[in-house]
C-alpha cells in the first residue's frame, strides 16, 4: 500500500514537473530547468532596437511622470529637479549596463549570476528577497493600473462613479467597490501577457514604445492649449538655498537611482536574450536617461498647466487625478481623449509590471523551485500574490509602506555591489558556466555548504552602513545627522561598501574559478549540457589549496 501511494505521488510529481534536461540528478533538478539554462542561440532575439523600445516603453509610466514632484515640493526649481532626473538616470544607466553585460555575455539570468558570488545555495536568499518584492510591487502597480481602467470606464459611462456606486468596503480600507472592480479588471486582463515567453514579449514593448509616448505628448499639448501656456511652476525659482539646496539636489539624484534599483539588479533577466553583448550596451546607456528625462519634463509641464486650468489649487502631479478632473468638466469629445490617454497609461502600467515584476518574479521563483516552476508559472504565482495581498491597504495615506518600498533600494544596492565586484574585480569576466549548475561540494561555486560567507559579509556590511538612516526614513524618527547624511547617498554607499568588502575578502581568502586577466568566454556558449559525466569530476574544497586542477589563471585544465 505504501509503495502504491509512493508510485502515485511520483506520477503526479512527474506530471506537474516542468521541462528539463534528461539524466539530471535529484540535486541538479533543484538547480535547473530549461528556463534557467543559458539561452540557446535561436532564442537570442533581442537586438539593439528592441532594448531601445523596451526602455522608451518603460520610461513612460506614472511613477516617472511624478518623480520630479517631490523634488519641486521639497524646494527645488523645475529645472533643478529635471537636472536631477538627467544625472540620476544617467548613473542608473551605467549600473544597468554593468549588470546587463553579465547576462548579455553568458546568457544567464539574475538567479544564476548570483550563484557565482553567493554560492549555489547561498543565492537563494537574495533571489527570494527580489521575488518577494516583485510580488508586492506587482500588486501595487496593478492597483495603479486599475485607476486607469476606472477612468476608461467612466469616460464611457459617467454613472461609473466611486462616490455614487454603493460601497461594500470600509472607509479606512483604502478602496471602494468601483476602484476594486477596476483593479480586478486590470489584473485579469494582464494575465494573457504573462503567458508569452520573454524572447517574444519584446513585441509588447515595441507597441508600447510607439503608442504611449504619442499619448503622453498629446496630453501635454492638450494641457498647454487649455492653460494657454506652461503655467507658473516653470517660472518659479528654488525656495531653498545653501546647504539645504545642495542636500535636496543630492536626494533628488539618489531618488532617481533608487527608482531604478530593482531593474539594476534584474537586468540580466532580459539582457540574456541579447543577440550580441553590444546590443545591450549603447542602446541602454543612452535611451534610459533620455527616455526618463523626457517623461519627467512632460509631467512637470502638464502639472504646471493644471494651476491655470484649475486656479486656486495646488499643482496636480498625478496625471490620473488630472484626467479625472477633465472627465468631470468636459463633453463627449473630451471624455474620448481621456479614454485614449488612460488606455495608454494602462498599457504603460502593464509593460512596467511585466518588465520589473512578473518576469523578475517568475525567473526568481524558477530558481527557488526549478523542478516545478518555470518563468510562466512563476509569473502567474506573482500575479496571484499581487491580487491576494490587497495592495490598496498599502497605499492609504496613513500607511508608511510606500516609503518603505521606495527606501528598499538600500538592500538591493548591496546585492548589486556583490554581483558587480564578483564579475568585474574578482573573476575579471570569467565564469565556468556548467559549474553554476553543479550541486556537488567539489564544485568551485559550492564554497562552504553551498554558501559563500564572503558575499554575505559584504552584503550585510552594505546594509549596515545605511540601516540607521533607513530606519529614520521609514519611521520618521530622530536619528543622528551623520546617519541621515550617509543615507542621502544610500545606493552609492550600499553598492560601494559591499563591492569593496567583497573584493577585499576575496583578496584575503581567494575563491576558485577566477582569471588573472580579463577573460569573458561567453562567446563559446552554444548549447550547454548539464548532466554529469566523467569529464566533470573535478575536485575543489573550500578549505583545500588550489591544486593542479587549475592553471595559473585558475582555469580548469581537466
Amino acid at each position: 500500500m505504501e509503495r502504491l501511494h509512493s508510485s502515485k505521488l511520483n506520477r503526479w510529481s512527474n506530471k506537474v514537473a516542468v521541462d528539463h534536461e534528461d539524466d539530471l540528478t535529484t540535486a541538479q533538478l533543484m538547480l535547473t530547468n530549461n528556463d534557467l539554462k543559458p539561452v540557446e542561440p535561436e532564442r537570442r532575439q533581442w537586438g539593439a532596437w528592441n532594448f531601445v523600445g523596451f526602455w522608451i516603453a518603460d520610461s513612460f509610466n506614472i511613477n516617472t511622470w511624478m518623480i520630479s514632484s517631490s523634488m519641486i515640493v521639497a524646494g527645488l526649481s523645475w529645472w533643478q529637479s529635471w537636472l536631477c532626473v538627467w544625472i540620476g538616470y544617467a548613473i542608473a544607466g551605467c549600473f544597468i549596463c554593468m549588470t546587463g553585460r553579465i547576462g548579455a555575455v553568458y546568457h544567464i539570468g539574475f538567479p544564476v549570476v548570483n550563484r557565482s558570488s553567493f554560492g549555489i545555495w547561498g543565492c537563494l536568499w537574495p533571489v527570494f528577497n527580489r521575488a518577494a518584492m516583485a510580488c508586492i510591487w506587482y500588486g501595487v502597480q496593478s492597483y495603479i493600473g486599475g485607476h486607469c481602467v476606472y477612468l476608461m470606464i467612466r469616460s464611457i459611462w459617467l454613472s461609473w462613479d466611486r462616490t455614487t456606486i454603493p460601497n461594500t468596503f470600509s472607509e479606512d480600507s483604502g478602496t471602494t467597490t468601483a476602484d476594486y472592480v477596476s483593479f480586478f479588471l486590470f489584473w485579469l486582463l494582464s494575465l494573457p501577457a504573462i503567458w508569452f515567453p520573454v524572447h517574444k514579449v519584446r513585441h509588447l514593448f515595441t507597441v508600447k514604445a510607439y503608442f504611449v509616448p504619442c499619448a503622453g505628448i498629446a496630453f501635454l499639448i492638450w494641457a498647454l492649449v487649455r492653460a494657454g501656456g506652461p503655467g507658473p511652476v516653470v517660472s518659479r525659482g528654488a525656495t531653498i538655498e545653501g546647504s539645504d539646496l545642495a542636500w535636496e539636489f543630492i536626494k533628488g539624484i539618489m531618488s532617481s537611482i533608487a527608482n531604478f534599483a530593482t531593474l539594476i539588479v534584474n537586468d540580466p533577466d532580459f539582457s540574456r536574450f541579447a543577440g550580441k553583448p553590444r546590443d545591450a550596451l549603447w542602446s541602454q546607456l543612452f535611451t534610459i536617461p533620455i527616455g526618463f528625462a523626457v517623461t519627467s519634463l512632460i509631467g512637470i509641464l502638464v502639472s504646471s498647466s493644471s494651476l491655470i486650468i484649475y486656479p486656486g489649487t495646488d499643482p496636480i502631479w498625478d496625471p490620473l487625478d488630472l484626467l479625472e478632473r477633465f472627465i468631470d468638466d468636459g463633453g463627449s469629445g473630451q471624455r474620448f481623449g481621456v479614454f485614449v490617454i488612460a488606455l495608454a497609461f494602462a498599457l504603460a502600467q502593464l509593460g512596467t509590471n511585466i518588465a520589473a515584476n512578473s518576469v523578475s518574479a517568475g525567473t526568481d521563483m524558477t530558481a527557488l523551485l526549478p523542478r516545478f516552476i518555470n518563468i510562466r508559472r512563476g509569473g502567474y504565482i506573482c500575479a496571484a500574490v499581487g491580487l491576494a495581498m490587497c495592495p490598496y491597504t498599502l497605499l492609504t495615506s496613513s500607511n508608511q509602506f510606500t516609503t518603505y518600498l521606495s527606501s528598499y533600494s538600500v538592500f538591493l544596492s548591496s546585492i548589486a555591489g556583490v554581483m558587480c565586484s564578483d564579475y568585474y574585480l574578482v573573476r575579471k569576466g570569467y565564469f565556468e558556466i556548467r559549474e553554476l549548475y553543479d550541486a556537488r561540494k567539489t564544485g568551485p561555486y559550492f564554497y562552504t555548504l553551498g554558501f559563500n560567507w564572503r558575499a554575505y559579509a559584504a552584503y550585510i556590511s552594505g546594509i549596515l552602513i545605511n540601516v540607521v538612516g533607513f530606519a529614520g526614513a521609514v519611521n520618521g524618527g530622530n536619528v543622528p545627522i551623520g546617519a541621515t547624511y550617509i543615507y542621502n547617498f544610500n545606493f552609492f554607499c550600499g553598492f560601494i561598501i559591499s563591492a569593496t568588502m567583497y573584493w577585499g575578502l576575496c583578496k584575503l581568502f581567494p575563491v576558485p574559478a577566477c582569471s588573472d586577466t580579463w577573460m569573458e568566454v561567453g562567446d563559446q556558449i552554444d548549447e550547454v549540457r548539464l548532466a554529469y559525466d566523467q569529464s566533470s569530476q573535478q575536485e575543489f574544497d573550500e578549505e583545500a589549496v588550489l591544486g593542479s586542477k587549475y592553471d595559473k589563471d585558475h582555469n580548469k585544465t581537466v
